[in-house]
């Protein structure tokens, strides 16, 4: 997939006020500071596209943008991050949940996770509510450039395996590197795929 036009919609805090468009929708969440604005604008191959902030939490709304006038990318704010206070971080919980309990045009979240650290409760959890849902996700382990591959390759050996504790089969998984581009390809072909597959039930 050639990335010709990626354009931001509108932000928002309330679904029912989201994009009308029959487009199928992609989601990208996970913990705060996993380097999700830095993963979309590689993807999209813009430098301020999604919004970097040196900052964790940044990210506070629904953000909607469309790509190649074809499909939603949404960035959704972060989860787990302890600066913000309990009040705001029951609202985002509140709307997010809402997000992907009512969002029709919602085909598949991707659940962003970074490569250098153990497995987190707070990810495995979230997983955990996607998968009680019957919501579609794939794993997708960032800052792939920061550990060398046998390093690597073990931290996600332990993630799988921590993850074969509670799912029968594992959800598709990406490694990616926003510095190097790693995983670009794969990932677009994934979304061309999956658009491809779904596009009957957008008529």
């Amino acid at each position: 997939m050639k990335i010709k036009a990626a354009e931001f919609i509108m932000s928002n805090s309330n679904v029912t006020k989201a994009p009308k468009d029959r487009l199928p929708e992609y989601a990208f969440i996970g913990r705060s500071n996993v380097g999700k604005s830095s993963l979309i604008n590689m993807l999209m191959e813009r430098k301020d596209l999604a919004k970097i902030s040196g900052k964790p939490g940044k990210t506070q709304l629904i953000n909607h943008f469309k790509i190649n006038n074809e499909w939603f990318l949404v960035d959704l704010p972060g989860y787990g991050y302890a600066q913000i206070s309990k009040k705001k971080r029951t609202i985002f919980q509140y709307f997010i949940e809402n997000y992907f309990k009512e969002r029709e045009q919602l085909v598949c979240t991707f659940v962003l996770i970074d490569s250098r650290h153990d497995p987190q409760k707070i990810d495995l959890e979230f997983m955990q509510f996607l998968g009680e849902n019957q919501i579609p996700f794939c794993i997708v382990f960032t800052k792939a450039d920061k550990l060398g591959s046998s390093k690597l390759n073990k931290q996600i050996t332990s993630y799988k395996k921590k993850l074969l504790n509670t799912w029968e089969t594992l959800p598709m998984t990406f490694l990616t590197s926003s510095s190097t581009g790693l995983g670009r390809k794969e990932f677009l072909d994934f979304i061309d795929g999956v658009n491809k597959d779904v596009a009957k039930d957008f008529k």
